[in-house]
């Protein structure tokens, strides 16, 4: 079973921008391997999905990101990143990743990684 620890949030400012790491906690290079997608959570509400990329590195969007978001992946560390600019008040959630087959995350979910974007 994968377990994913995520890492680089944290309290920033409206506008700034933070850069979100994910990696497989046992370095098995499954991420070489797989499509990865990064999903978030805001209180109350249900986990949603933000972006992924593909083994071969194109990547899709959740509207709400485009323009603002990019992920990537470094299959050497066997990581993935998120890349967040011109952050939003409406950016708050915890921030999850996961392997995905086809666009379903299959793996056990980590502790994910907080951010809070303040006004």
């Amino acid at each position: 079973q994968v377990q994913f620890v995520e890492s680089g949030g944290g309290l920033v400012q409206e506008g700034g921008s933070l850069r979100l790491s994910c990696a497989d906690s046992r370095d098995r290079g499954i991420f070489g391997d797989n499509a990865i997608g990064w999903y978030r959570q805001a209180p109350g509400k249900q986990r949603e999905f933000v972006a992924r990329i593909s083994r071969s590195g194109s990547t899709v969007y959740t509207d709400s990101v485009k323009g603002r978001f990019t992920i990537s992946r470094d299959s050497a560390k066997n990581s993935v990143y998120l890349q967040m600019n011109s952050v939003k008040p409406e950016d708050t959630a915890v921030y999850y990743c996961n392997v995905l087959v086809g666009e379903v995350p299959v793996s056990a979910w980590g502790q994910g990684t907080q951010v809070t974007v303040s006004s």
